[in-house]
């Protein structure tokens, strides 16, 4: 039975998918202790990735494709996670840009029993960051947003490098909306109020310099994403049907929470 699955979601990657997905094959085969499988989640390609994807899954035994008719990171994740049976879900951008070194420590904790959903961190002390003072500025300031609005523990709610167990992504995942890149900071803030136990993991981490996020239209679009939680954190309106049973409830903002979803009031 498989143990681990990765995700790897993918828009128009037909350059670096083949080599990162090679790569990641061999490092699960060679460096963990369990069975895992690659899901190349393929968001909407108008070029040759869905056809490399396939051409890979039919190279490896571990190697699945979903193709989704729309775009989202947030939403090919969401999708694949919740029809995964691995014990224990990750992902990983494509590029690479944290250190496949770091996927065991990742979901070690997971596979102990001692958390709930592992976040790979540029920012936590013990981290190795290689980028620009631009990303950098941008990252730092995002994330002091965060803890400011929300009230949030966790150092890094961006970074692509994540691991959840499908307990936690049953419970959780129903109740996040954004599809996009918003995504991640939505699933950690819920999992942190809702009493789920967090693992902030330093990260060594390479900027991919052909990356083509948008950062300004991605930026303004995580604002408008942590106002509408700030909004319902704010109005009490967490959702208790998904909370971890016997576990401190931690609403921050709000009061007593409800089993109403996080949405725009």
């Amino acid at each position: 039975m498989t143990q681990l699955q990765v995700t790897i979601p993918v828009y128009n990657e037909e350059r670096e998918l083949a080599t990162s997905v090679r790569r990641v094959v061999e490092f699960l085969q060679t460096r963990l202790p369990v069975a895992a499988e690659v899901l190349i989640a393929n968001n909407a390609s108008t070029d040759g990735t869905l056809a490399i994807a396939r051409q890979l899954a039919e190279e490896f035994p571990n190697v699945r494709v979903l193709h989704l008719e729309l775009k989202g990171r947030g939403r090919a994740l969401k999708q694949a996670w919740l029809a995964a049976e691995a014990e224990i879900l990750a992902y990983m951008d494509v590029d690479l840009s944290t250190d496949l070194d770091c996927l065991p420590a990742l979901i070690a904790p997971l596979l102990h029993g001692e958390a709930d959903l592992a976040t790979g961190s540029r920012l936590a002390p013990g981290a190795r960051t290689t980028r620009g003072f631009k990303r950098e500025f941008i990252s730092r300031s995002y994330n002091r947003l965060v803890k400011l609005v929300c009230h949030t523990r966790f150092s890094d709610a961006q970074c692509g490098f994540k691991a959840i167990t499908r307990t936690a992504a049953q419970a959780l995942l129903p109740w996040v909306e954004d599809p996009g890149w918003f995504f991640d900071t939505e699933l950690l803030i819920l999992a942190e109020k809702l009493g789920y136990r967090l693992h902030d993991l330093p990260v060594r981490w390479t900027d991919d310099p052909d990356s083509r996020v948008n950062i300004l239209r991605t930026a303004l679009a995580d604002l408008r994403g942590l106002l509408r939680v700030r909004r319902a954190l704010a109005a009490g309106t967490l959702p208790q049907a998904a909370r971890i049973p016997h576990r401190p409830l931690n609403p921050g903002l709000g009061g007593n929470p409800t089993a109403a979803k996080v949405t725009d009031s």
